[in-house]
């Protein structure tokens, strides 16, 4: 019992406001090793998009030559506009949370976009890659919630 007269309920496990939980047993469901693969998977991509991230900075921070003399204006915004959205979407990844992967398809939908209206402002590498992760991206999470149904 507490100072209030009432007892004290322990919870096991994380706190029920903690951004990632794993293996929380569900009664009646058998456990899949989906949601722990979608973590990771996660942070792999976070990991990426750091350095997508830091890579823009570098653009911007220390630059070989004037960036914005000679970049047409489209893709200095660009520049800009990922160097933000790439590491900002990165931490959400990282904590593994709804909104991180929310933004990170944004960014890479934008970088998909970005690289079909400006010419040469991204390798068509990235969009390959950015196609390829969000495919894979939405599998994992579809895989992810069908083990949290009872």
């Amino acid at each position: 019992m507490n100072i209030f007269g009432s007892p004290e309920h322990k919870e096991e496990g994380p706190a029920p406001g903690a951004a990632i939980r794993l293996n929380q047993a569900h009664p009646g469901v058998a456990q899949t090793p989906w949601g722990s693969i979608l973590v990771i998977f996660m942070r792999v991509l976070a990991g990426l998009w750091i350095c997508q991230g830091l890579a823009e900075w570098a653009l911007v921070l220390v630059p070989s030559q004037p960036v914005f003399d000679t970049l047409p204006g489209a893709v200095s915004a660009a520049v800009i506009f990922f160097a933000i959205a790439d590491l900002v979407a990165a931490v959400g990844l990282w904590l593994a949370t709804p909104w991180g992967g929310a933004l990170w398809l944004f960014a890479a939908s934008s970088q998909i976009f970005v690289a079909m209206t400006i010419r040469n402002a991204i390798a068509i590498v990235w969009v390959a890659a950015d196609v390829i992760l969000i495919a894979a991206y939405f599998v994992l999470t579809f895989k992810a919630s069908e083990q949290r149904e009872p």
